[in-house]
């Protein structure tokens, strides 16, 4: 057993079996073990890569959706362009150069990084090396104004709770020790009802992320108050519905989840209705999910290519084409991936959305 299974096995003994959130939560921020706490996980050498290390035309299609947005949203000057997770920076530097092509719009823009990693936050701080940027560790202490928020593969990495339904009812999954004292799923004893659980047949698993909720719930109120638009995009599913998601990723190849805490990345899918519904509850109007093909396709990816490809050498038109295709194919990323906006009250749809509101309420 590794450092941090050690640690977690010792608190188990002492005040009994952890939820799977609590153990997300030591496995990917322990101030000293913690999965983001002691290394880059992105890039090949890295366990992943996300869709801005795949091209820069990820970044720069998103910088210009923020350009559109802020001229719908009546140019205000300031604005705040929010990154949750912002990795190694490479989404914002790329969405900055693109936030030029609309004058005016970069000189408006306040950068703010919602970031919790030391490490991130210097390799961030390296690549926007021009001073501007700030960093917070929540969203909570982002000033108050108007906002374009952007969340990539931020909410699937926040920690959720498991529950399964067994003969008398549904029971909390937890983490406790098994035999030989390694880390082993357990069920409580008592069955629990938490609020809005859905039926499923005995050996169902359904999954909450109170942290997504809550996210969404802080975005909803600051849209509520002030003009802006928050953009989602991550791996999950639409509409609601059970199943065990939760997965843990280790130099691009699965593993268990209970192997080597903090040295593997833990994710779940992402329930997006859940998200759009605690945005809305919140004040927020929201719209989507569409599919990252289609929201990308929408915004111009094969335009924005094609430009690449005119000064491209026959190895870079590769590299290009194959990054675009894994980006929006249905067999790559394209379908899996999914994109939700919340907006400021009476917001018309942005770009790549249907025009009609959320399919809620």
């Amino acid at each position: 057993m590794n450092p941090l299974g050690e640690i977690l096995a010792r608190r188990i003994r002492a005040t009994g079996p952890l939820t799977v959130a609590e153990y997300m939560a030591e496995a990917l921020g322990h101030p000293v073990h913690g999965y983001y706490s002691t290394r880059d996980p992105f890039g090949v050498a890295g366990d992943f890569i996300t869709a801005p290390e795949i091209s820069q035309v990820f970044g720069e299609l998103i910088g210009l959706w923020c350009a559109d947005c802020w001229d719908r949203m009546g140019r205000p000057d300031p604005v705040l362009l929010v990154e949750l997770g912002p990795g190694r920076g490479i989404l914002m530097a790329d969405a900055l150069r693109a936030a030029k092509a609309l004058p005016g719009f970069r000189a408006a823009i306040r950068p703010h990084l919602v970031e919790t990693s030391p490490k991130l936050r210097k390799l961030q701080a390296d690549r926007l090396a021009d001073g501007e940027a700030q960093w917070h560790d929540e969203i909570g202490d982002v000033p108050h104004g108007p906002m374009l928020l952007i969340a990539n593969e931020f909410l699937d990495a926040l920690p959720i709770r498991q529950y399964q339904r067994g003969p008398e009812g549904w029971h909390e999954r937890r983490i406790g020790l098994d035999e030989q004292g390694a880390l082993a799923f357990r069920l409580e004893a008592k069955p629990s009802l938490p609020a809005g659980l859905r039926e499923g047949p005995a050996g169902s698993l359904w999954e909450i992320c109170p942290a997504a909720a809550g996210i969404a719930t802080a975005i909803g109120a600051r849209l509520k108050r002030n003009k802006g638009v928050a953009l989602f995009i991550d791996y999950g599913y639409f509409p609601s519905g059970l199943g065990d998601t939760l997965q843990a990723v280790r130099r691009h190849r699965p593993q268990g989840v209970l192997d080597s805490p903090g040295e593997a990345d833990l994710t779940a899918h992402v329930d997006f209705a859940a998200a759009a519904a605690a945005g809305i509850k919140a004040g927020a109007d929201a719209y989507g999910p569409v599919s990252q093909g289609d929201f990308l396709s929408a915004l111009g990816l094969a335009q924005r290519a094609a430009k690449l490809l005119q000064r491209a050498s026959p190895e870079q038109a590769k590299d290009i084409e194959s990054a675009c295709r894994r980006l929006i194919a249905s067999d790559e990323m394209g379908t899996l991936f999914k994109v939700l906006a919340l907006t400021h009250p009476g917001f018309p749809a942005p770009v790549g959305f249907a025009d009609q509101e959320s399919f809620l309420p």
